[in-house]
């Protein structure tokens, strides 16, 4: 069976999957063989392009269905915020880009970096993204270094996608400890506050349908204003959302809790 174990820590973790293997992830776990759907392409569309994906790529990706639902949610917390001269989106694990690709769908105008630190993700995302010729630029290497020269002028919103690797941050029993990823997502959103001291900045960082109530707190306490989607988009229990956070300003759009979800 081709099931997320196998994938993330099985002989298939580090393999290029082959089309039959990426269809027969999807069906044995989600019954969907097209449920690895990237860059608004089924499975056998962006494979006859050319595109590739690793076994753990095609686990941990932000398939179209969830990346569409945050992109259009950052829009709209965007309208909600004085108008920016110009826009920067980064994605700090870029991972296959398709996170990134839809923000960009959503936020027209707006330009798109990605950072990734495993060599053979960057080179397989470097060349998806070259066959699709999207406007996205890639670096390659750890999320600080690889930002050393990135600069941006005071009057820029800077837009941080922030889903660095669960690893043993995700339990069954107590959700998700967003002081466990790796590297933390407080010393993620502290390198940004720092980098970027200037700049209006709205950051999206995806969580799970139930989340560690301290390390919500911890990681909310940095931000001016912050609110919660969950997208219901898989069996109850096994959903993702995002945490929205602006740093110097505030949005006026709605809060939306974790009533009951969250694990203390």
């Amino acid at each position: 069976m081709y099931d997320r174990q196998l994938l993330l820590s099985g002989a298939k973790r580090n393999a290029v999957l082959d089309l039959h293997e990426v269809k027969r992830y999807g069906l044995d776990s989600y019954a969907n063989a097209d449920y690895v759907t990237i860059y608004g392409l089924r499975p056998e569309d962006w494979y006859a392009k050319g595109i590739r994906v690793l076994g753990r790529t095609a686990v941990e990706c932000t398939r179209d269905e969830l990346a569409d639902a945050i992109g259009r949610d950052v829009a709209r917390t965007l309208a909600t915020a004085p108008r920016p001269a110009g826009v920067l989106v980064i994605d700090p694990f870029a991972g296959s880009g398709n996170t990134l690709y839809w923000l960009l769908r959503h936020l027209p105008g707006a330009r798109g970096l990605g950072l990734e630190l495993d060599t053979q993700v960057f080179q397989l995302t470097k060349q998806s993204l070259a066959t699709l010729g999207l406007p996205i630029e890639l670096k390659h290497g750890p999320y600080k270094s690889a930002m050393a020269g990135v600069t941006l002028p005071g009057d820029h919103m800077l837009i941080a996608f922030l889903a660095p690797p669960w690893g043993d941050a995700l339990s069954k029993t107590s959700g998700l400890d967003l002081r466990r990823t790796t590297p933390p997502l407080t010393e993620i959103v502290d390198f940004l506050i720092d980098k970027f001291p200037e700049n209006p900045m709205l950051c999206a960082v995806q969580i799970y349908e139930q989340v560690d109530s301290t390390s919500l707190t911890e990681l909310t306490a940095r931000f001016d204003w912050s609110a919660v989607r969950i997208y219901n988009l898989n069996v109850p229990g096994e959903n993702h959302g995002i945490l929205l956070g602006t740093k110097r300003w505030v949005s006026t759009g709605s809060t939306t809790t974790l009533t009951g979800r969250l694990s203390q």
